[in-house]
């Protein structure tokens, strides 16, 4: 800290970027972690996540472009999870050229197991906090994360 504050960096900026970097290293570890032992890759939780969170069945093409990914790779994503029973790939009844991807009995399951375990480790981390302070940590984040989508 004291190296770029000395070169001119405002000391309470760096403060709070080097603590939001902090945070998400550690968080990163504990998720690639849990993703470890539930045997998911990102992407592959991204699939899960995406889909559970759609409520609906989502293309293939929708997947890869919430992935950020080819669709090759988004294909060969989806053959690996269907092998596994969490997703299902069905033709689109009302456009028989379309596939439909939701998720399966297990693949839900899933992905309420590890957001439960989530929770547990994000409770843990948030317990020194109370509620009122929580909503204004999340308040002031949400103000960060907004520049920086409007910066990029």
């Amino acid at each position: 800290m004291a190296a770029y504050v000395a070169a001119g960096a405002d000391e309470p900026v760096q403060r709070v970027i080097t603590a939001l970097q902090g945070v998400n290293r550690s968080l990163e570890r504990w998720y690639t972690h849990q993703l470890k032992e539930l045997d998911l890759s990102q992407g592959e939780w991204g699939i899960l996540s995406s889909t559970a969170r759609a409520g609906e069945p989502l293309t293939p093409g929708h997947l890869a472009q919430l992935g950020h990914v080819a669709p090759s790779s988004m294909t060969h994503r989806l053959d690996k999870l269907e092998e596994r029973g969490l997703v299902q790939r069905s033709v689109d009844e009302n456009n028989r050229t379309r596939v439909l991807v939701h998720l399966t009995e297990d693949g839900r399951e899933l992905f309420g197991r590890a957001i439960r375990e989530s929770d547990v480790i994000e409770t843990q981390v948030l317990k020194d906090l109370d509620a009122d302070e929580r909503l204004e940590l999340a308040r002031l984040l949400e103000v960060v994360i907004a520049r920086l989508d409007e910066e990029s």
